[in-house]
């Protein structure tokens, strides 16, 4: 079955899915443990692998690492509020600028925006908050601690078709 992906103009199979499915998983596969996984040659897969680059349904590769394990055990999510519509491209500059900021959605409902933050420790939080999120003219925010992570993954839940 192909699918059709407005983005990019672009039509996927089965395939294609498969291959997304399993460098989700595991992005360090050679072509030719892709090619087995999919019955297909492995310059066939690097083809294949090199037009999602191309067309950026793969937008990059990159190793997931144990955030505690290198400082970043602190995670939050912060709901931000603006009063201006007008501010919003000057804010989101802003939040681009913050490596502290994994994330940054907008959102329907009361707030504008959720960011997702991983920080050192509270101090760093607060600074965050303090001297850069509330720095911001016109900003509200309101921020909830996690506590433990039950579940957090990067894979998508690809359609089965």
């Amino acid at each position: 079955m192909l699918k059709h992906l407005k983005k990019v103009n672009l039509m996927i199979d089965n395939n294609d899915m498969k291959l997304i499915g399993r460098l989700m998983i595991q992005a360090r596969s050679t072509w030719a443990e892709l090619g087995t996984y999919l019955g297909l040659s492995a310059p066939a897969v690097a083809d294949r692998v090199r037009k999602l680059e191309e067309t950026q349904i793969i937008t990059g590769y990159s190793a997931l690492i144990d955030p505690e394990a290198v400082g970043c055990g602190l995670a939050a999510f912060i709901s931000v509020t603006l009063e201006q519509g007008e501010q919003r491209s000057a804010f989101l500059d802003l939040v681009k600028q913050q490596a502290q900021i994994q994330e940054c959605h907008h959102v329907a409902g009361a707030q504008d925006y959720i960011l997702k933050v991983r920080c050192r420790n509270t101090r760093d939080l607060e600074s965050l908050i303090g001297e850069k999120l509330k720095a911001f003219p016109g900003v509200k925010t309101q921020t909830t601690v996690v506590l433990s992570t039950f579940k957090e993954t990067p894979v998508l839940p690809l359609s089965r078709e």
